[in-house]
Formats: C-alpha cells, sequence, structure tokens
C-alpha cells in the first residue's frame, strides 16, 4: 500500500512544481529575449533498509531552451536583437559579469545604457555611458555612435562612445540565475566573440510557444488529478484493509 503512496505522493508534487514552470513560461510570453524552461523528471529508488521496493519522482534537473525567438522591427534605435547565437553582457545586481538577450535599451538619469530591468549594459572597457542631445546608432557589430543634434558643422559627425561587449560561450556552460540573468557555470566572463552580430532597430521575441504551454498545462492539470484519485484509492483501501482485520478478530 505504501509503495502506491510513495509514487503517487512523489508524482503528484514533481507535477505541482513542473506547473509552476509553464505558468512562468507563460507569464514571460511577451517579454523581450526570454528564454523558456522545462523540468526533467525521473524516478529514484528510495535507499535505506526496509523500503528497497519504493520510488520517489524527482525534478532532475531544469533544462533552458534555447532556441531563438520571433524578430520584430521596431524602428528604435536603442533596441537591438542578437542575431543568431550570443549574448549581450551586462553588469549584474553582484557587479559580476551576465549576459542577457533582451535588447529593449534605454539610459538612466547618468547617460548609463541600461537593460529595461536596469542592468548596466557593458562594453569592452565597463559600462558604457551616453552622451545627452544626441541620436543614438549602434551598429551590427555592437559599436555605439554619438550623433550631435544640433551644432553647426556638426550634424553629419559620428562620434564612437563605445562598442557592446558581445560573447558566445558554450550553451551547456550557461546556468539560469534568480535575476534572470544567464551566468558562466564557473563564474568566469565570457571572451569577446567578433562573429557575434546584431540586428538594430528589432527586437527579439520570446521564445515560449503559448499553444504548446498551454496544452502542457492542461496535460499536467489531469496528471496531478490522477495522482490524487492514486491516494485517495490508496487511503480508501487501507480503510477497507483496516475493517477486515478489525472483523476477523
Amino acid at each position: 500500500m505504501d509503495r502506491l503512496i510513495y509514487t503517487a505522493m512523489s508524482g503528484a508534487k514533481q507535477a505541482f512544481l513542473q506547473q509552476a514552470g509553464v505558468a512562468q513560461n507563460l507569464a514571460n510570453a511577451t517579454s523581450t529575449g526570454y528564454r523558456a524552461m522545462e523540468h526533467r523528471f525521473r524516478a529514484v529508488p528510495i535507499v535505506g533498509p526496509g523500503a528497497p521496493t519504493r520510488a520517489f519522482a524527482v525534478d532532475a534537473s531544469v533544462a533552458n531552451v534555447f532556441e531563438p525567438g520571433p524578430m520584430i522591427a521596431t524602428g528604435r534605435p536603442l533596441d537591438i536583437a542578437v542575431q543568431g547565437a550570443g549574448w549581450l553582457a551586462v553588469e549584474g545586481v553582484n557587479g559580476r559579469e551576465a549576459y542577457t538577450r533582451a535588447g529593449n535599451l534605454s539610459t538612466d538619469a547618468n547617460g548609463l545604457l541600461q537593460t529595461s530591468s536596469g542592468f548596466n549594459v557593458l562594453g569592452e572597457g565597463g559600462p558604457i555611458t551616453l552622451p545627452p542631445d544626441n541620436t543614438i546608432a549602434i551598429a551590427a557589430d555592437g559599436t555605439v555612435s554619438a550623433i550631435p543634434r544640433r551644432g553647426a558643422g556638426a550634424l553629419n559627425t559620428a562620434t564612437v562612445v563605445g562598442r557592446i561587449k558581445l560573447v558566445n560561450p558554450p550553451l551547456n556552460d550557461l546556468v539560469r540565475s534568480d535575476d534572470g540573468l544567464f551566468r558562466t557555470r564557473n563564474g568566469d566572463e565570457a571572451p569577446v566573440d567578433e562573429a557575434v552580430r546584431l540586428a538594430p532597430e528589432t527586437l527579439e521575441g520570446s521564445n515560449t510557444n503559448t499553444v504548446d504551454s498551454m496544452v502542457r498545462m492542461i496535460s499536467l492539470a489531469r496528471q496531478f488529478e490522477m495522482q490524487i484519485k492514486m491516494l485517495q484509492t490508496a487511503d480508501a483501501n487501507a480503510r477497507a484493509a483496516t475493517q477486515l482485520l478489525t472483523m476477523n478478530r
């Protein structure tokens, strides 16, 4: 009887956790550059005396889906999208380098180039500061140029103010942090990759498949209900067995 309880209990728990993961993907279906995640489960036997035949369903790992999202032309100078493989380098909360695909950039009160979440975009020499009263242009190689909006004889003069650090570390070496940014597994900074290219005035959408996620959510809800039904059946069987034992005394 307890074998059924172990199986149903752990199965219901992991189905519930997987629902939370699918819900997070759906919540970020419109987030720029978001990378979906999926939970992977496996059965693990219980180790210890007296329970060699019992097994738990456990969350083996959370896999990141690195397939590219749709490209959307915006016409906004501070919008950029990484074409193909690659990442933008940003400064995380702890000051250490991290990586993102969210290219909807803006500037703060001090002129620092930032992501929509407030992380400073890193250039090859640190955070990039944009001068005021300038039109900004970002080239495919990440070069950021400023063109004065007024001033005699200087309207067509472009000044390079920095170059966005573009990297392309191995995907199996990247881990997702709680802040939504990716970092290398060993914490080292990834080197600049000259092959990474940007699409100016373009944004990359989330790679979450909303239809597939909705179908997955319904399937997980049915699985959770089935596991709960198994627990209820185990409880009913235990009650019936207790009654039989009581009658035979």
